[in-house]
């Protein structure tokens, strides 16, 4: 390009003008270039010290050493500090061990509690060998004896009866009458026996079980297990009667009291009653209107431990859930 001063120039002066303006050109083109250097490393010496910040802070960047130059990178997974993994122990194999307590209790003699006892007086036996050692397992094939009886842990179960009239509460009756065991003989191979008793005539709910432990549990008068009776009577009952009964009466056997008795539904019919009670004394309930002077002509169970007969036709039978067992056992 041709500088518009050159057209006024006399020859001689061009050649000093053409050489003064070519190095001048050469010194503005470094001193620029200079200039870029410097602010291209004052950039490097802020954006190192940015990353050293974001290091100590955050720790999601680093800065890794290499032989030419540091490069910055952000790692796709945060940083966990190295720790030595400790060596996991072997699972311990299930060798289908029990302890003897719950083997006894399992075969219906009694709690596990109460077979610690057996136990500690030298009644029980392993494969021959009388055991006193509180904690002692037995292993598949091992034979347990009581006495002269061979104990079998079986599989528990748990079976809930709407048990009809004509029928006693016993395993076996000589007089040869009809028994609850007959409405049950197809519910379990085990074999189960009744928590408790109801009387010929009474219908409502029983439970069956070979789990010793429970059936001590629910039958213990210590435990308080809620019973509500359907009782109807001969007569109308006062309200003077009612408060008799949950006050509570003097009968042959003792001093009684029902939890609580009220009139069923709006109160209008008064010779249908309904009794909550935690006793589990022989024919209770009947007891105390006799001693008032009524006659109870229907008395139904109609709640047991806080099982029920809904869809529980009567004379049938169902298992109970594993939340209805689990239920039983926080009792």
């Amino acid at each position: 390009m041709v500088h518009y001063l050159t057209l006024y120039l006399p020859p001689d002066k061009y050649n000093l003008y053409y050489n003064f303006m070519k190095n001048n050109r050469s010194r503005t083109i470094k001193n620029k270039t200079d200039k870029s250097t410097e602010k291209t490393k004052n950039k490097n010496i802020s954006t190192d010290k940015q990353t050293k910040k974001s290091n100590q802070t955050s720790g999601k960047l680093f800065v890794r050493k290499n032989n030419e130059k540091d490069k910055l990178y952000k790692p796709t997974t945060p940083y966990k500090p190295h720790h030595k993994k400790k060596k996991s122990e072997p699972l311990k194999e299930n060798d289908g061990s029990i302890r003897l307590n719950r083997y006894i209790a399992n075969a219906g003699i009694c709690s596990r509690r109460e077979a610690d006892k057996l136990i500690e007086a030298g009644v029980i036996k392993v494969n021959g060998k009388v055991v006193t050692q509180l904690g002692t397992k037995v292993f598949p094939g091992d034979k347990v004896m009581y006495g002269e009886q061979t104990l079998s842990a079986e599989k528990l179960v748990y079976i809930l009866l709407n048990k009809p009239k004509d029928y006693i509460t016993t395993a076996d009756d000589p007089q040869g009458r009809k028994t609850v065991m007959e409405l049950v003989k197809n519910a379990s191979r085990e074999r189960i026996y009744p928590v408790g008793r109801l009387d010929r005539n009474t219908t409502g709910l029983l439970l069956f079980t070979n789990d010793g432990e429970l059936a001590t549990k629910l039958t213990h008068p210590k435990n308080n297990i809620k019973k509500i009776y359907h009782v109807v009577t001969d007569k109308n009952v006062s309200k003077t009667d009612l408060q008799k009964l949950k006050q509570g009466i003097e009968l042959e056997d003792g001093f009684i009291k029902v939890d609580d008795i009220q009139f069923v539904g709006n109160g209008s019919n008064k010779r249908d009653i309904g009794v909550e009670i935690h006793s589990g004394r022989n024919r209770i309930v009947r007891r105390m209107f006799e001693h008032l002077g009524y006659k109870i002509i229907k008395l139904d169970r109609v709640m047991f431990a806080g099982l029920t007969k809904k869809d529980l036709p009567r004379g049938k039978f169902r298992a109970l859930t594993q939340q209805e067992i689990n239920f039983l056992k926080m009792i």
